[in-house]
């Protein structure tokens, strides 16, 4: 057990992750932004395989910067916003660092599509930073 757990702001939807997260990222992509209020969306990566996920969430499709479809999901109940996959890489899940009940343990490892960010947007200095989408693993 990776030891993550977590779940939504009113708590009719938890998570547990049985695997370590593949990557943790800021993500300043114009469709992040407007899930963070205006910053980045902290979120960490993790295999779809390892997450067992208890409550109702609804879905939001669209397409992201990269030209991927996307699948968002979120509590209809408070509308905390979950979840995210890419039909670019099914096998992994997207999970909001906020959304973790130990937001310690998505430290962000890099700093990904800055090239979409306001200029007044402040940067987490010492995180490597890439303008789009960082090559794939």
């Amino acid at each position: 057990m990776s030891g993550l757990t977590g779940g939504c702001l009113c708590g009719a939807v938890r998570y547990e992750v049985s695997g370590a997260p593949v990557a943790a990222r800021l993500c300043y992509c114009r469709v992040c932004q407007y899930l963070a209020c205006g910053g980045p969306a902290a979120n960490i990566q993790v295999r779809a395989a390892d997450v067992s996920l208890t409550g109702a969430l609804k879905d939001y499709c669209s397409v992201a910067d990269s030209g991927n479809a996307m699948r968002r999901r979120f509590c209809p109940e408070c509308g905390t916003h979950v979840t995210s996959a890419s039909s670019a890489r099914p096998d992994f899940l997207v999970l909001r660092v906020g959304t973790l009940d130990d937001p310690e343990q998505g430290r962000p490892q890099m700093a990904i599509w800055t090239s979409r960010a306001p200029q007044w947007m402040c940067m987490a200095p010492g995180l490597p930073k890439f303008a789009e989408q960082p090559p794939t693993r």
